[in-house]
């Protein structure tokens, strides 16, 4: 009987994926799958998928099935969903698990109904959906049901989304694709146009992780990558130092800037001052570029901080939201 209370929380990302349950992580995995083409059939899945991407035949593809945020090949992101429930609960579900899946804020009603149908069709019993701004402040533990306001920022591989909130509901809030891939295209086309080297997308997400930054004045970091050069097209070494992260990424970084602006313009003043009192809290994949929060704090005059869980946090609010049905009912989509 143990399976027929169980409750998953999900954070469907556009580049990882990760199931908690209660104050567990279960599962934290790239959304990413294998398929065999001639066949239909998946063949890997996760990490192991990711490590093929460009090294296979033409046979195989390997497919990234969320795409800013949403669900971009449905019968792929079910497969992959069915996949890691029956790896979590077992195969055997006769007590099917209720799911509590983030989406991104501000989807349309079709891209929400897409999320809710894959996650009946891999295994759940009920499927409910959370936005992601609200999941990523009770997963952080912000004290989100007074009427006081606080504010989030999730920069995700698929979406940046700013979201102030108070008594469990999102006030206001903003979104924007692109998110940390569009980071990675902003370093292959700095690298391309100040080195004449063309690197791959997971060289570039590499780069970012390794060596990049927000700001100078950080510690240098430099690192030897493989591209393929722009004129002759053969294999042909760059070593990139942190200072072309930072410039790479000064693009993205406004946008965000803006974004939370127009978040802010949105915000009843009486919740500015909470904010300004309290700080942004940072989560996502994209809190690991060095130095973000500084960079973020100066540009906006706001503190803001990362949290102790930012990769985290999103599903573990999902998580705690199934237990909070009540008093989150009017705010669900």
């Amino acid at each position: 009987m143990a399976n027929f209370s169980r409750g998953l929380g999900i954070d469907l990302g556009t580049t990882n994926t990760v199931f908690t349950e209660n104050e567990q992580i279960l599962m934290h995995e790239p959304t990413a799958v294998a398929v065999l083409v001639d066949e239909w059939k998946m063949i890997e899945v996760g990490q192991a998928a990711k490590d093929m991407t460009g090294r296979v035949p033409e046979s195989i593809e390997v497919y990234f099935p969320i795409q800013n945020g949403v669900i971009a090949e449905y019968e792929i992101t079910e497969n992959f969903l069915k996949y890691q429930i029956r790896k979590i609960v077992g195969s055997m579900l006769l007590f099917r698990p209720s799911l509590m899946i983030n989406v991104p804020y501000g989807i349309t009603s079709v891209e929400r109904r897409a999320v809710h149908e894959a996650g009946l069709g891999a295994g759940g019993r009920e499927v409910s959906l959370i936005e992601a701004p609200l999941a990523a402040a009770l997963g952080m533990g912000l004290p989100i049901a007074p009427p006081s306001g606080n504010m989030v920022i999730c920069l995700g591989g698929g979406t940046t989304q700013v979201g102030v909130l108070a008594m469990n509901s999102i006030i206001a809030a903003e979104l924007e694709r692109g998110g940390g891939n569009k980071l990675d295209l902003d370093i292959i086309d700095h690298v391309r146009r100040t080195y004449g080297v063309i690197l791959s997308r997971f060289a570039a997400e590499i780069v970012k992780m390794r060596i990049g930054a927000a700001i100078e004045g950080l510690e240098e970091g430099e690192m030897e990558v493989q591209g393929q050069d722009q004129v002759t097209g053969l294999p042909r070494s760059v070593t990139l130092r942190t200072g072309d992260i930072v410039d790479a990424a000064q693009e993205s970084l406004q946008s965000t800037v803006k974004l939370v602006r127009r978040t802010l313009e949105k915000t009843p003043p009486e919740l500015i001052s909470d904010i300004m009192d309290r700080g942004v809290a940072l989560c996502g994949g994209g809190t690991q570029l060095r130095g973000i929060e500084r960079y973020l704090t100066k540009e906006l005059g706001i503190p803001a901080y990362l949290v102790d869980n930012p990769t985290t946090c999103t599903a573990e609010g999902a998580a705690r939201a199934l237990g909070m049905m009540d008093e989150l009912k009017r705010s669900l989509p």
